[in-house]
């Protein structure tokens, strides 16, 4: 069930917004629907009501010659009015009394009966009575004050006694209200609906915007340091969000500005007295000892340089272009191959990619020469799928143990067979590789190959 419901913030908050939309739609279209039959049975009441009170009057007015033709004359299917000398068996229903008390006293008010001669009222209940008999309009509005007892009831019968001693009788029913749910009501409802899911729609969105423009900051933030500053605007709550993301970023570039700093004055200091210790090596007598001590000179020179340029390009601002990776792989492998060394790589189409060309660069550049180094040959291919671009390079090397795979990123880092400085460097190679891929939002996995050999794959997202 969670597997369907939206994962986004924007997602859920309108699933809410519409889900209590629909539901306040149901629950509204119902009263309508029960407030609309109380009403039309309340006015139909009225309505019979008040025609029986003017046929009465007709009736006492016209001489009694005249009575029966009058009679016959106003009945008719629906309203059915007769006349008889003694009273009709009409006996008292209690179980809607209410709606019979209100036209029997409507009758009495409106016809000046005397007390002796009180009419009779018999209202059948109907099947289903909306809130149970007591419609919810009665008593609301000028047209529904003072007649909302008129609606409890279905079939009616009154008989009303004449001054003469004869009864006027009445039988009629209520017409029935008809469907609710009519196709105006049905596209009032659509329409008012669609209006407010949209107006929902952009209130949301408008609300959870901001978010999104901090994760897409956060991200750019993650690839380049010196991405331009957040914008400064929208509630209070955004822009203070905004000003202290800012800040973050201006602390972070500070940051790694005073390192690359602190690592070139380093670097600086520490060339000096190693340019004193190689000078003073070059007079040692001893051949050997001469030749160790100019090699532990030149890769500690070579570690600082390293670190120092390591440095430098995380601080980089190279700008991002469109780059043809193919074309870019293939140039790296045409260079290495011109110099001798055995490296290849398999034909592909032009793949176009949004990078930092040079640093890319030398990201490849350090994996085909780990390949080359440490498993003799170096092949690379580029694949392409719907969600990625992969460069693929293998090597016929021994490979890494499995424990070590995380490790090897680690920066200074290396294996005990690569200490060597004819067969090693300083351990920067794969760090310098995984932070110029992780700055492109890519990822860099290494892996043995079942055949043997190591292979490291770049996944770029398209």
């Amino acid at each position: 069930m969670n597997r369907l419901l939206p994962k986004s913030l924007f997602g859920q908050t309108l699933l809410v917004l519409v889900a209590g939309l629909i539901v306040s739609l149901l629950v509204g279209s119902w009263i309508y629907s029960l407030d609309r039959m109380q009403a039309v049975r309340a006015v139909g009441g009225f309505s019979a009501a008040q025609r029986i009170t003017n046929l009465t009057k007709l009736v006492q007015d016209a001489p009694r010659e005249w009575r029966e033709r009058i009679v016959a004359g106003l009945s008719d299917q629906n309203f059915r009015v007769s006349l008889s000398a003694l009273p009709p068996d009409i006996a008292p229903n209690e179980d809607d009394a209410a709606a019979a008390q209100a036209i029997k006293e409507f009758l009495v008010d409106q016809l000046s009966l005397a007390p002796g001669q009180q009419p009779r009222v018999w209202a059948s209940v109907p099947g289903s009575p909306p809130y149970g008999g007591m419609g919810p309009m009665m008593g609301r509005g000028p047209m529904m004050h003072g007649f909302g007892g008129f609606g409890g009831f279905r079939d009616l019968q009154v008989a009303v006694p004449l001054p003469d001693g004869q009864w006027l009788s009445f039988a009629t029913a209520l017409p029935e209200s008809g469907s609710a749910f009519s196709r105006q009501f049905l596209l009032s409802m659509g329409i008012m609906a669609i209006v407010i899911f949209a107006v929902s729609m952009w209130a949301v969105r408008r609300v959870t915007a901001p978010l999104a423009a901090v994760s897409a900051a956060a991200e750019r933030l993650g690839n380049d340091l010196n991405a331009p500053p957040m914008p400064e605007t929208g509630t209070i709550e955004t822009r203070q969000a905004s000003h202290a993301f800012n800040t973050m970023q201006a602390r972070l570039r500070g940051l790694i500005e005073n390192r690359t700093r602190m690592l070139a004055a380093i670097s600086h200091d520490l060339r000096t007295p190693l340019t004193l210790l190689r000078l003073r090596a070059e007079n040692v007598e001893n051949s050997q000892e001469r030749d160790k001590m100019l090699a532990t000179i030149a890769e500690m020179d070579s570690m600082v340089g390293v670190t120092l340029q390591f440095a430098r390009d995380e601080a980089t601002t190279e700008l991002r272009r469109p780059t043809d990776i193919a074309a870019l792989v293939q140039s790296i492998v045409d260079d290495m191959a011109d110099a001798g060394l055995p490296v290849k790589v398999e034909p592909a189409e032009p793949v176009v990619y949004d990078c930092r060309p040079d640093a890319f660069k030398r990201a490849i550049r350090n994996l085909l020469d780990n390949a080359v180094k440490y498993g003799k040959t170096a092949s690379a291919a580029i694949q392409t799928t719907l969600k990625t671009i992969d460069i693929i390079i293998d090597d016929e090397g021994p490979g890494i143990p499995e424990q070590e795979l995380s490790r090897v990123f680690d920066p200074f880092y290396r294996l005990e067979d690569s200490r060597s400085r004819e067969t090693g460097g300083v351990g920067l190679g794969l760090a310098i590789a995984q932070s110029i891929v992780q700055a492109h939002r890519g990822d860099l996995v290494l892996s043995n190959r079942p055949t043997g050999g190591l292979r490291v794959r770049i996944a770029l997202p398209r």
